[in-house]
């Protein structure tokens, strides 16, 4: 029975053509309406554009074919405003038709028909199979000599592997056949309304395309950890209220979470941009202690009691609005400076990132710390967080800074030319120098960028830690912003990475760290997490990049 629905190329050609001629002789009416209207007006369009930016012509010569061009472009316009409803009405004509047959009378027996094919081939093939190794059988059973038995093996491995390779194919073409059928309905409908698509068209077709190009290896290439982690969390979900009696998956929860992960957010969105271009910042953990300390020391309630170089500092006389501005202002300058000496050591003296970043994070933390006498200022004047990222119910306002910065750094890499440097540098640093980008400005200003974030994030930590900065405060902070962006699939092959996986990589941490905190497990164990995490991650990363070289 199934043999019966399988259509042959004639066949399924004569199911199409009274739709494709329906539909056909509909559009050549509509072209002939949009010769003179529609498609003159792109024409001319197009022409004045060109003609603006032409240099053989004089200024005056131009001037005079635009004019001639928007004389015309307006009667064109008149044209096809005068056919607009004539148009609008054929077209309607045209998709209520697709609407009523397409599907009914082409597609779903196309479908049934490649299903039809498709049981036919998996049957063909097994049967295949099963020859082939039936006769491998007999072949054995007359041989006695190991290189005889050796050499009949390899020709039935390799006999199996071409019926496979046989069958695939046939199986790609039913897959590329059934697609076909999909995407010939949008073809006709992308022609009445000149790539006009509904936004439920366009879902539709991207759901289509990704069924149609997934790959289970792929998928699992570019998914595996993320799943695997899901059902750590799924896990933890479940025994979490076994072992500590408390519900993990609960409002406040989550909330803190995000709450914890937004200073974190802005070390790892300025580290991706690092690696974008294959560096990284090991100093971004001290340059949290130096931002805390500065932030503190200016926000602080009162009098310092602790100095530095011996120097007391008394901020009492500002409001603490303008101290909050200040320690923002300093925090950035300090982390901005120092960001910028590694860069520049790398950019200029093409000296590797690990070096010039680690030499950043010696130099900060012993400053720092003999500045301060290793020093743990106090509590900052209350009024501050309370003005800056105060609480709305129990939403934590700190979370919407971290959008905000998302949303910037979003646009930075995606909507400026500054951006897609970052991805061609990144990419290919010897091709972008070639074609007039300077690697050292996009590299400098790489690592501003990123001490700018430094500034904003210490400064906001110290705002929900309400003080307490150290030279020690943020240790591992940098391993966990760097495994925040190699998890969140930043490549550290360059050129490749989203803010999306950057914010994910970040939420994925903050979420396993608190979850394994509330479940009491030892902080130690919590890094041996981690480091595992990070391993899976690097290793997908270097298969992706093994198997695309």
């Amino acid at each position: 029975m199934a043999d019966n629905n399988i259509l042959s190329a004639e066949a399924e050609a004569k199911l199409l053509k009274p739709i494709d001629d329906y539909v056909g002789k509909i559009q050549s009416e509509i072209d002939k309406l949009r010769v003179d209207g529609t498609d003159k007006v792109t024409s001319l369009k197009n022409h004045i554009a060109i003609t603006k930016e032409d240099k053989i012509h004089t200024k005056e010569e131009r001037a005079k074919i635009i004019a001639k061009d928007s004389a015309e472009l307006e009667k064109a316009k008149a044209v096809e405003a005068a056919n607009k409803d004539k148009v609008n009405k054929l077209i309607a004509d045209a998709e209520s038709y697709l609407k009523e047959n397409y599907d009914s009378k082409y597609y779903q027996k196309v479908v049934e028909a490649c299903a039809a094919e498709k049981a036919a081939e998996n049957a063909s093939y097994e049967k295949i199979k099963a020859t082939l190794k039936t006769e491998h059988e007999k072949n054995l059973a007359q041989l006695t000599d190991p290189e005889e038995i050796k050499d009949e093996k390899f020709v039935y491995k390799n006999r199996l592997f071409d019926a496979e390779m046989v069958h695939e194919s046939k199986l790609q073409a039913i897959k590329d056949r059934k697609h076909d059928a999909y995407s010939h309905k949008y073809h006709l409908i992308d022609l009445l309304r000149m790539s006009k698509y509904t936004f439920m068209e366009k879902r539709a077709q991207s759901w289509e395309n990704y069924k149609y190009t997934f790959n289970t290896s792929q998928f699992l290439y570019k998914n595996g950890l993320y799943i695997v982690i899901i059902m750590i969390f799924i896990a933890l979900c479940i025994i979490t209220p076994i072992v500590k009696g408390t519900q993990l998956l609960t409002v406040p929860n989550i909330l803190n979470i995000l709450q914890q992960a937004s200073p974190r957010m802005f070390l790892a969105l300025g580290v991706a941009g690092l690696i974008l271009l294959t560096g990284t910042d090991l100093s971004v953990g001290r340059m949290v202690g130096m931002g805390m300390v500065t932030a503190t020391i200016i926000m602080h309630n009162g009098v310092n009691t602790g100095g530095v170089f011996g120097h007391i500092f008394d901020f009492t006389s500002m409001s603490p609005f303008a101290k909050a501005i200040l320690a923002l202002v300093v925090c950035i300058i300090l982390t901005t400076l120092f960001a910028s000496i590694a860069g520049f050591f790398m950019a200029k003296f093409k000296m590797h990132p690990f070096i010039s970043t680690m030499a950043n994070m010696l130099i900060i933390f012993g400053l720092v710390t003999y500045a301060t006498k290793g020093v743990s200022f106090g509590a900052i004047d209350a009024a501050i967080p309370k003005m800056f990222i105060p609480k709305i119910g129990d939403f934590p306002t700190i979370i919407l800074w971290a959008v905000v910065a998302i949303i910037v750094v979003w646009f930075i890499w995606n909507k400026t030319t500054f951006g897609k440097n970052l991805y061609a540098v990144g990419g290919n640093p010897e091709a972008a120098a070639v074609s007039g980008i300077s690697v050292f400005k996009v590299t400098l200003c790489a690592f501003i960028l990123a001490g700018i974030l430094y500034g904003f994030g210490s400064w906001l930590e110290c705002n929900r830690m309400v003080g307490s900065g150290s030279a020690a405060y943020g240790q591992g902070w940098d391993m966990d912003a760097i495994a925040a962006c190699v998890v969140g699939g930043v490549s550290f092959t360059g050129g490749i990475g989203k803010i999306s996986g950057v914010v994910t990589g970040v939420l994925i941490f903050t979420s396993l760290t608190y979850s394994l905190t509330i479940l009491g497990i030892d902080t130690n164990l919590q890094f041996i997490f981690e480091g595992i995490i990070i391993l899976a991650a690097v290793t997908l990363d270097c298969l992706k990049y093994v198997q695309k070289k």
